[in-house]
């Protein structure tokens, strides 16, 4: 009995042995490889993981420059930055984002537009730990909120900074332009380092245009943070540069007045300083707001104004192509009388009608009546369509084509004006490469009231306005007129040359024609001009959209569809002795220029020549 225990006992001892020696042999292999392990991240494996640490610890934050301001002529603000609170998320330090998403819905008004675009910038071209936008334009009720849960919700950044904020919204948008987010594009043609910080760019008008200055240089500074990316402590720090200011020619009143004359109409009105070339108002209507752009235009309303037929989005001023209709009488004239085709007192015989030999093709006046013999001053005035088809036939496309050239047509003649269209000033060549046809004398008869292949934008006719007020001289039109950074002013491009004249006296000849237009009494836009305070020079312009059967006077017969109707023209300048402002209307669709465009420029020019504070 006393055997059996003891041998018991001996063999549970034996047994407890085993087992701790084979422990003991697990323990050692283990702890053997806990120290290889820690002796190859420390001896091989150091470097590496002491980079990864330091970077984990210290990061390089980029600090954005603040985007420079743009003025008015009289130091009013047109665009500025608007201090704001943006609520971001940094993607690789969330975990989940639709849980993300579900917590933040019950803290603040998160809808499904602001996710959308937040995986649309997602999906884009970005540098790595970016914090992406979720919600623009925090209130302090939501910033408060975040604040006091941050700690529960990983990757999200509150963050403060300057938005661009435009105070007049659509009175200036095609002038101004925008700025947008920074698009997948973009970012890969852009300077990265240039654009560290920053998620706009200039899109369009100004804001493009001088993209370069306003945006500035970015700073840095050198942060410490914790593992959730908290910053710690701030190492070092380089400010950034900002932006160069702009101050314009435009004048926010003039600008306003411009959009209050136009109305509902679509159109475009522009004025220009004629001793500097300054432009004092760039108007297309219909606009849009701008600040969308800046916010995150809603997708249903973007939609709806792309596809709208007023095409809102479409800067008619610089980009819009109109026939110029008979406001290029004036230009047509001085090169007829410049070149010889004919003098200031050969008269023509208007009939109403005119015909080319051997074609059987009529073209009429827009009075059918006609206007009798009539020299050159009285076809300004009255606007006699035959008189211009004789000297048209008589002069080729040659000399016209010229004629049109030297006052700006078919070519960009601005400084800083973004996107500016060319336009068509057709020649023989021209229509040959286009069409593959020859030019006939038909084309030429069109041509020589500012018809058929003619196509011009109203920047391009307010300018050749510019050049007949100031008697043939160049000066360049031109947006900015003063910056802080003085280099911008240096690089403007050079005027074309002067219009040249055999006889500089018949500047003062056509001036006292389109003088008539206004103030005289057979004048198309005599009724603008019946209680003007200062003589006016001008020329009305009714541009055919397509051919429609017309009365006697010219009148249509019938009900027209609205996109059917005339493009109503006027351009002129004031005070004709002494021109400080040409202006340009053009009323899309708007029917006779002396019934509608007159009317509107005479008003804008009251507003500039009378008023006290100018």
């Amino acid at each position: 009995m006393n055997n059996g225990s003891l041998n018991n006992r001996e063999q549970e001892r034996r047994l407890f042995m085993r087992r701790m020696s084979a422990a003991f042999v697990i323990l050692a292999v283990l702890v053997l490889l806990l120290i290889t392990r820690l002796a190859f991240l420390q001896l091989v494996d150091n470097a590496r993981h002491e980079a990864q640490s330091e970077r984990n610890r210290l990061e390089v934050l980029p600090i954005p420059p603040i985007r420079g301001l743009i003025y008015d002529r009289n130091g009013e603000l047109l665009a500025h930055n608007l201090p704001t609170y943006t609520l971001s998320v940094v993607v690789e330090r969330t975990p989940d984002l639709n849980a993300l998403f579900d917590s933040l819905s019950g803290m603040i008004e998160l809808n499904d537009e602001h996710i959308r675009r937040f995986y649309q910038r997602l999906s884009a071209l970005r540098r790595p730990f970016e914090p992406i936008p979720l919600k623009l334009r925090l209130d302090e009720e939501e910033i408060a909120v975040l604040a006091a849960n941050r700690v529960f919700l990983e990757g999200i950044h509150v963050e403060a900074e300057l938005i661009r904020q435009y105070p007049y919204a659509d009175a200036f948008s095609h002038a101004l332009g925008y700025v947008g987010r920074i698009n997948e594009a973009e970012l890969r043609d852009l300077d990265r380092g240039l654009y560290a910080g920053t998620r706009f760019i200039g899109k369009q008008g100004i804001e493009r245009q001088y993209e370069q200055a306003l945006l500035g240089k970015p700073g840095f500074q050198r942060v410490e943070t914790n593992a959730r990316g908290r910053i710690l402590r701030v190492i070092e720090k380089q400010a950034p540069q900002p932006g160069a200011d702009l101050h314009l020619f435009l004048d926010r009143r003039m600008q306003e007045k411009a959009m209050e004359l136009l109305g509902d109409q679509r159109g475009a009105i522009i004025a220009i300083d004629t001793e500097t070339g300054g432009i004092l108002s760039l108007v297309s209507r219909p606009g849009f707001d701008p600040n969308l752009y800046v916010s995150g235009f809603p997708t249903s309303l973007f939609n709806e104004m792309r596809d709208s037929e007023d095409k809102p989005f479409l800067n008619r001023a610089v980009r819009g192509l109109y026939p110029p209709a008979s406001t290029l009488k004036p230009i047509m004239g001085l090169g007829a009388i410049n070149d010889g085709t004919i003098t200031w007192t050969d008269r023509i015989l208007d009939p109403g009608w005119f015909q080319l030999p051997n074609d059987d093709n009529i073209f009429y006046n827009w009075r059918r009546s006609g206007h009798g013999l009539v020299n050159m001053i009285a076809a300004v005035a009255e606007s006699s369509d035959v008189y211009f088809y004789e000297l048209g036939y008589k002069m080729t496309v040659d000399r016209i084509h010229d004629i049109y050239n030297q006052f700006g047509f078919g070519k960009i003649t601005t400084a800083d004006v973004f996107n500016s269209a060319a336009g068509i000033n057709p020649s023989r060549e021209w229509k040959r490469e286009r069409h593959g046809f020859s030019w006939y004398a038909g084309d030429t008869i069109n041509l020589s009231i500012g018809q058929g292949y003619m196509l011009v934008t109203p920047m391009q006719v307010a300018i050749a306005t510019t050049v007949m007020a100031n008697k043939g001289k160049w000066v360049t039109p031109r947006l900015l007129k003063d910056s802080s950074d003085p280099s911008l002013l240096e690089n403007m491009s050079p005027p074309l040359p002067d219009v040249q004249l055999r006889d500089e006296a018949d500047w003062d000849r056509m001036h006292r024609a389109m003088v008539e237009v206004v103030h005289g009494a057979k004048g198309t836009a005599r009724g603008i001009g019946f209680d003007a305070p200062y003589r006016i020079a001008g020329k009305t312009g009714t541009a055919q959209v397509i051919r429609i059967q017309r009365d006697a006077e010219g009148v249509p017969i019938g009900d027209v569809p609205d996109h059917f109707n005339d493009h109503a023209w006027f351009m002129g300048f004031a005070p004709a002795e002494d021109p400080k402002i040409a202006v340009t209307v053009l009323v899309e669709n708007g029917g006779g220029g002396a019934r509608v465009a007159a009317p509107i420029a005479r008003e804008l020019m009251d507003y500039f020549l009378l008023r006290r504070d100018i």
